[in-house]
């Protein structure tokens, strides 16, 4: 069956041309070529991939993120050809050796239930600082919140099977924000992820790429940031309410702290819940089943608030500052629970594995 290969290109080396005339080794693919935005003067580079090397060129007017042109290309792929057996997509800046392309060209053909990631190996001396620094931190944070190791989360280079084409299209993002997503997405299905080792290349220190570490990061670290956001404004809620009632209507006895805790953690719960129901997970699960759950883990955290914050009242120590290094020690607990058990969507019939081959 006819496997197509997704290129976006935003201003691209001459050298794609070198990369189609390797591709169009592999028996039974097609290449779809998406110019996201170029400038003018690329126009001949992309005519002459369209009618010299019969690529299929499809152009967006302006730039519009590394996210909507992989969407643009596996669109036209799943329109185009709808008898497909998969995907792999792949960058325009060299980075990708053809032997690569076709180890995850073959992938796809023989784990059809599987997202194909090629993996590359940072430990070399040659790679850039930000690259490296770049997969280490967004590694890390992709392993804390789905406990799957991922050494490459920013490959580009991936095989998507026919049966997961429709699941990545529908996931949101529209810049290097998007590639993140679909991990995410993938290991919160419970869709599993095969990884295969691939050559590290970077020419001329990676110059050619578009990646803007701060503002492209800034969007692929925000959707993690957000439960730490909404936690922070429902802390803050918890901590006015309860500092007001312990200085107002209670005292610091045990009785009168667990008065406290209790009131503003009621108030500041259903504020959380909503926040991270909507906005941090997104979730669309059975609400009367989550609320039960949550509800469980509110009592939980909230009784251990008060008794730790109870044990250390005695210190020397200022009653909120006391209350808040213990609440910060529960969020941490606190996110897991939520992600894994309470906010979680129903995992695929795949089951949730991660290979490295």
């Amino acid at each position: 069956m006819k496997t197509a290969i997704v290129i976006p290109a935003l201003n691209p080396e001459s050298s794609i041309v070198y990369l189609v005339e390797q591709l169009q080794r592999i028996r039974d693919s097609v290449i779809i070529i998406v110019d996201d935005g170029s400038s003018y003067s690329y126009k001949d580079l992309f005519r002459k991939l369209e009618y010299t090397y019969d690529c299929v060129v499809y152009r967006h007017k302006e730039n519009l993120g590394k996210g909507e042109a992989l969407k643009t290309g596996i669109r036209a792929a799943r329109n185009m050809y709808p008898e497909i057996s998969g995907i792999v997509t792949a960058d325009a800046d060299g980075q990708h050796l053809y032997e690569d392309i076709y180890l995850v060209s073959e992938a796809i053909q023989i784990n059809p239930d599987s997202l194909v990631l090629g993996v590359r190996d940072f430990s070399s001396k040659d790679v850039p600082f930000k690259s490296y620094w770049g997969n280490r931190i967004t590694s890390l944070v992709f392993r804390l919140s789905t406990k799957i190791s991922c050494p490459d989360t920013q490959t580009g280079l991936r095989g998507i099977p026919a049966q997961l084409i429709d699941f990545c299209l529908s996931i949101p993002g529209s810049r290097y924000e998007y590639e993140m997503n679909m991990l995410t997405a993938a290991a919160k299905s419970g869709i599993p992820l095969l990884m295969l080792p691939i050559a590290t290349v970077y020419i001329n220190k990676n110059s050619a790429s578009h990646f803007h570490p701060f503002k492209d990061s800034a969007r692929i670290y925000f959707p993690f940031l957000k439960f730490g956001i909404s936690s922070f404004l429902s802390a803050a809620a918890d901590l006015s309410i309860f500092t007001l009632l312990t200085r107002s209507l209670f005292s610091r006895t045990t009785q009168g702290i667990l008065a406290a805790t209790i009131t503003a953690r009621c108030l500041s719960g259903v504020f959380n819940f909503g926040l991270n129901k909507k906005w941090c997970f997104k979730s669309r699960g059975d609400s009367f089943a989550q609320v039960s759950k949550y509800f469980i883990l509110f009592c939980t955290q909230m009784l251990l608030s008060w008794a730790v914050v109870t044990l250390l009242s005695g210190l020397p120590l200022n009653l909120t500052l006391i209350k808040m290094i213990v609440d910060s020690m529960l969020f941490i607990l606190s996110y897991f629970v939520q992600g894994k058990l309470i906010f979680r969507e129903k995992p695929a019939e795949t089951g949730n594995k991660s290979r490295m081959a």
